[in-house]
């Protein structure tokens, strides 16, 4: 276990400086308009082998406000990625985003978003437990609504920058460790940082704070379902959204490819 001890002090002790920072920002501005709402997220996660070393990433996300009532936002994410080895893995693809208005500060019109994202990911276990640590980099392209011959339309793509920070722990509840037919409990938290040109008047983006239960379904991969809360920062420094979120995802884990060697 002592080659996972490096990176995932180095992620945790990253995560516990930008949470300092981001509480003292947060409590900085006192004018700041909160809306609670309610939503639900229904998402697919698959990490599929083509070779020992090499898999794809398909994810797919179905977000609705007022739980399932509303759309809320579409997205879908492609990916290839390269394993290190049994604890790391770097990934690189390409993703995109479509969001309509919704909730209590919705946007003038449904706008899409392009993304070019590259990560590396760490991923230990010790008994009952298992920890995952990702840094995340993306390259945005958002149309965000604008005005054009008194109707809003969605504008031209604006670049920006978006780093994402995430840290989790899942412990077994059924056995004594993260096999087939465990049942477990899993947290995570995740933050969301804006930097480069056109940040507009938010460093941080957004904040993600999650505990949800799990099966592991042989052969196949895990199921969760769980609460996040998602707190998301505008553009505009004063709008700020507290989003309770149910969160429902399949991790699918079917490889493509037949194993010869391990048969």
């Amino acid at each position: 276990m002592q080659m996972y001890r490096r990176p995932v002090h180095t992620f945790f002790c990253l995560t516990l400086t930008v949470i300092g920072i981001f509480t003292a920002t947060t409590l900085a501005y006192a004018n700041r308009q909160y809306a609670h709402q309610a939503n639900g997220w229904y998402m697919y996660f698959g990490t599929h082998k083509v070779s020992e070393r090499w898999s794809l990433h398909a994810e797919a996300q179905w977000r609705a406000n007022q739980i399932i009532a509303k759309p809320q936002q579409l997205l879908l994410r492609a990916g290839i990625n390269y394993h290190l080895s049994n604890w790391g893995m770097l990934t690189a693809g390409y993703c995109f985003v479509e969001t309509w208005p919704y909730g209590k500060q919705p946007v003038k019109v449904a706008f899409p978003e392009h993304r070019i994202w590259q990560q590396f990911q760490t991923k230990s276990a010790s008994g009952r437990w298992e920890f995952v640590n990702r840094l995340r980099m993306e390259q945005r392209f958002v149309q965000l609504p604008i005005m054009s011959d008194s109707v809003y339309v969605p504008g031209k793509p604006v670049y920006t920058n978006r780093a994402r920070v995430l840290n989790r722990v899942s412990i077994s509840l059924s056995k004594k460790a993260l096999t087939d037919k465990s049942v477990y409990l899993s947290v995570y938290n995740e933050l969301f940082i804006n930097f480069g040109k056109n940040v507009a008047l938010n460093i941080f983006d957004q904040n993600r704070a999650y505990v949800a239960l799990g099966y592991v379904i042989s052969k196949i991969g895990r199921v969760e379902a769980g609460y996040m809360n998602q707190l998301l920062f505008k553009p505009d420094g004063v709008r700020v959204e507290s989003n309770h979120t149910l969160q429902v995802a399949l991790f699918c884990t079917v490889p493509f490819y037949s194993n010869k060697s391990s048969k």
